[in-house]
């Protein structure tokens, strides 16, 4: 029989703030962390508004900073929120096998990795091409100057292995929007194997840059709403025309049940069922019928033992993209069938922004609040319906809904598709 696992310990970095604390009151006022872009100008891009992380200092988390002085954004990002589920899953000065503590993260690319490559191309650029050699030379010379070059997404993944000595399994996925959901779901089956005890897992992404900014451009999946930056994002409604990047990080401490019950920990949720597909159609779009998403709906369901109508509260992917949206509305009604009217549904990317490879872990950490609290939280900028879009968004105003299951879909560019089913604990 496999292994329970359970959620002990939870953080998070977001537009919104820094913490639990923080985020979870702003999330159910329905804060938007949406505002004009800072991190670089701008003003000559369509898309000139983001969910940018502020005010934030990784020495506020670590005792020897300078060991991340040339960290990547998302390697900051990453280890602020693992220390928080750290402390939160009452981990500090516990005894443990660091053979069986791992790491599973969802991690893209770091601001740095871009502007490092993009300097050592102009750096060798001759006569319209580049010189291998002049480039090899200024990729060293660069490293010798910053000492580190974070140029593997995998970075974050090994920096919060070295922080907590983590000896255990290690990896990072990079599936788009779908990676962290996916990292959780895949530390979740390490546990459930009996190869780890504890598995630190979620994600961390920052794309806020001019590159990650002009290739979501050319594919037009970006909102140029060009009103009040609050507004830009607006999933499920009619005049949605695009999501809005923002970046950030959720850790989530995932645990074997009778190893967190020894040791007393305090246990959140449990983490029942995990589902994964792939569309196998286009690199961009959703199949127009939504057989990836409701296949991964349907396998989480499954692996946790639960109908339909068990499930109390979907946390959907909710994008704000045209096809996104809808091809999710038609996959839930495919899937919950005349239930699908009934339970609430609601996307916390209208007010942080689309956190791409860290965006399901944050969305994790919302359902397990959920389920604590008996709080669903709103799609906020939802005031035209759509008639392809006819589900309860809950929109605008959080609403009081007790919740013992609770459904989370991730959907990623490459057609890859994450559905986990978190469940309120019981013996």
């Amino acid at each position: 029989m496999a292994n329970r696992v359970v959620i002990t310990g939870m953080g998070m970095v977001t537009p919104l703030g820094i913490g639990i604390e923080t985020n979870w009151p702003a999330l159910l006022r329905g804060e938007s962390g949406l505002d004009y872009i800072t991190l670089f100008d701008a003003s000559e891009y369509p898309t000139k508004v983001a969910g940018e992380v502020r005010g934030f200092d990784v020495c506020r988390f670590v005792d020897d900073p300078a060991r991340f002085e040339y960290a990547g954004r998302n390697t900051r990002f990453a280890v602020a929120a693992s220390k928080m589920a750290w402390e939160d899953g009452g981990l500090n000065g516990a005894e443990l096998d660091p053979f069986r503590v791992g790491v599973y993260l969802g991690s893209g690319e770091g601001q740095l990795d871009f502007d490092n490559f993009v300097n050592a191309i102009a750096f060798a650029w001759t006569n319209e091409a580049v010189d291998v050699a002049e480039f090899c030379q200024r990729g060293q010379a660069t490293f010798h100057e910053r000492r580190e070059l974070e140029q593997e997404p995998s970075m974050p993944a090994g920096h919060v292995a070295a922080l907590f000595r983590a000896c255990g399994p290690n990896s990072n996925c990079l599936t788009a929007c779908a990676a962290s959901s996916q990292a959780i779901g895949e530390a979740t089956e390490t546990i459930r194997r009996g190869d780890a005890d504890i598995m630190i897992s979620g994600g961390t992404h920052s794309m806020i840059h001019p590159l990650g900014m002009a290739g979501f451009n050319l594919l037009t999946a970006l909102s140029t709403y060009d009103g009040d930056p609050k507004g830009a994002s607006r999933p499920f409604d009619l005049s949605r025309d695009g999501f809005v990047l923002g970046e950030g990080a959720g850790i989530v401490i995932l645990e074997e049940l009778s190893h967190a019950k020894k040791r007393g920990a305090k246990i959140l949720a449990e983490v029942a069922g995990y589902g994964s597909t792939a569309d196998a159609y286009r690199i961009t779009d959703a199949h127009p019928d939504g057989r990836g998403a409701i296949e991964a709906m349907k396998g989480a369901l499954a692996d946790a033992g639960v109908a339909p109508a068990d499930v109390d509260y979907i946390n959907a992917h909710g994008t704000s993209t045209v096809v996104n949206d809808k091809v999710e509305t038609l996959a839930i009604k495919r899937v919950f069938g005349d239930y699908a009217y009934e339970v609430p549904i609601s996307s916390i990317k209208s007010m942080l922004g689309h956190l791409i490879a860290a965006a399901g872990a944050v969305e994790i950490i919302t359902c397990t609040l959920v389920l604590r609290d008996g709080i669903v939280p709103p799609t906020i900028n939802y005031q035209d319906p759509d008639p392809d879009c006819d589900l309860d968004y809950v929109p605008n105003q959080a609403r009081e809904v007790a919740v013992d299951v609770a459904l989370s879909n991730s959907f990623g560019f490459g057609g890859q598709n994450i559905a986990l089913v978190i469940r309120r604990f019981a013996e």
